[in-house]
Order: C-alpha cells, then structure tokens, then sequence
C-alpha cells in the first residue's frame, strides 16, 4: 500500500477556499494496534484552543467499535485500490479508522476546529488522510470517484436526498454509502441512561432540534438510488469516567456551552451529583451498540459484490 497520498489538480485548485490539511505517515495496522487506538486515550484528551463543542465531542462522544471497522471493512472487500469520503467528518475518527485499509481517505467538516482536531488524531494515530473545510453543499465532480462514503452522526443535518443525488454521481457502481451511529440498549447496566437523558433533555434548547415526525433515514433511503440496506451491529461494554458523561452532554447541538450559557456549570454539577448515584470508583458501565447503515445500489448485486 502507497503511504503517500496524492492531492489531485481538482482539489488543488480549490484550495482557497476550502483549507486542506494532511495528518502523518500511515502505517499498516494489525487487529490489536486498530483496537488499541480507536480504545486508546488520545481520544478522551481535551484540544483547550477548540472553541465550544469540540473538546468536549472528542473527550465525551461514544467512538465507534473497533470490531464494527473490521466487520464493514470485511463485508466491502475493501482494499489499497479504494478511495474513501468521510462527509461531516468532525474529528475524523471514520476516516482515521478506515485509512489502513483502504489507498485514500478525504474528509470533509465544515467545522475548521473539528479538522484541527482530527488532524491531531491523526498524527496521533499516525496516518495520513486528507481533510478539507466543506460540506455537502459542496460536493460535485471536482471530488473525483469513491469506493465508499461514510457519513457519522452527521446526516440528519444534510439536505438528505439532494445530498444523496450528489453522492449518487461519486460513488462507484459497486460501491457503498455508510451511516454510522450508536444507541443505548435496554440492558440493566444502562440503568443510568434514562435519567441521564431526561436531565439533559431538560436543559437542551430546543431551537435547531430534528423535529421528532422527520422521516427515519431508512425511509430517505430506500426512496433513493442507494436502497440496498444491511445494517450491521455491535455491542460492547465499556467503562467511562462521569466526567466523559459531561463532556457528552456538553457536546450536543442543543446543550452546548454556546447554547446554554451559565447554565452549562450548572448542568455539569447536576450531572456529576446524579450519576455519581450509579458509579463506582467515578465510573459507570456503559453497553453501546455501534451500527453500520450500509446503503448500496441494486445493480450491486447483479454485479456480484453484496
């Protein structure tokens, strides 16, 4: 696999206006050295210059399973002749995760902060993607042709099926567009997380919310040209300090320190007082389920790769 990566005239030329960044050197990953970064505590270090949400996105926000990476990565075939776009990428930890097994990664935020943030994460884990200022308003042919488009916690803020008609001319016949997210399982040991939510809840503003009648994705989906779905899942148990639950909550659109004001020491102090009702030595255990929304076209499996 080529460590380098090479930037293409189109995205040169665009430079201006959208910065591009680049992290260190990639380096082939094995099972464990995956494991232990995406599980390693580079991700829980706070980034002091980000301003608002983003220090406490990177010390709080669930990361997806390592095993999740490895099962799509499996499932797709993925290989060195692949390029992959990580859209809304905010601290880079799809692209990141996916850039040792695939020729390429671009990632796109439009957050210039967040790319600071995964460019350190990046050098962290030592590989090398690039990252451009941008969103999906901007997509178009100067991108160039991908194998896979993943998108995180960041599709419910697109225009949904024009982002999807744009996508439909980038990605490959064969290929794939992914959403990931995490939920919370009904499981005893999640018995914090119901009182956990109804307390942010109660704090969130409610300006800029998804209304809760939206359409599911699935259904944005499946009225595209991408309505081969498969979703894949995994389930772990992890053990997180309090202080991360903070730094969730902290992290959210609707109950951000921007947002909230004076008020978020407030709910800080709230949160630490009540969940330290179910915490041990300053921890919870917390079961996350980690899911992969795989969205193909049907011609893919005429073609033979499902």
């Amino acid at each position: 696999m080529d460590a380098s990566l090479t930037t293409s005239p189109a995205f040169a030329l665009r430079l201006p206006a959208r910065q591009l960044l680049t992290g260190h050197k990639r380096r082939e990953y094995t099972w464990s050295n995956l494991t232990a970064y995406m599980t390693s505590d580079l991700l829980f270090r706070g980034f002091p210059r980000f301003r608002s949400t983003v220090p406490h996105y990177v010390a709080g926000r669930p990361n997806y399973a390592p095993s999740l990476i490895w099962i799509v990565k499996e499932h797709l075939h993925l290989t060195d002749r692949h390029r992959l776009l990580d859209l809304g990428c905010g601290p880079g930890w799809l692209g990141i995760a996916f850039a040792p097994f695939v020729g390429a990664v671009v990632a796109v935020d439009p957050e210039p902060t967040m790319l600071e943030a995964a460019r350190a994460v990046a050098a962290e884990a030592n590989v090398r993607i690039e990252l451009m200022e941008g969103s999906s308003y901007d997509l178009g042919s100067d991108f160039g042709m991908f194998h896979v488009v993943t998108i995180g916690r960041a599709f419910h803020w697109m225009d949904r099926a024009d982002t999807l008609r744009k996508l439909d001319a980038l990605i490959e016949a064969d290929g794939a567009l992914i959403l990931f997210n995490d939920v919370h399982p009904d499981v005893p040991e999640n018995i914090w997380y119901k009182q956990y939510t109804e307390l942010v809840d109660s704090y969130a503003s409610r300006d800029g919310c998804i209304p809760p009648d939206r359409l599911r994705h699935e259904a944005v989906l499946l009225d595209s040209s991408f309505n081969l779905l498969v979703r894949i899942g995994v389930i772990e148990r992890r053990v997180v300090p309090i202080e991360r639950l903070v730094d969730r909550a902290l992290s959210m659109s609707t109950s951000s320190p921007e947002r909230l004001g004076p008020l978020s020491d407030r709910l800080a102090q709230e949160l630490l007082t009540q969940m330290s009702q179910f915490a041990t030595d300053g921890t919870v255990v917390d079961v996350v389920e980690s899911q992969a929304l795989i969205a193909r076209r049907r011609e893919a499996r005429a073609i033979g790769t499902l």
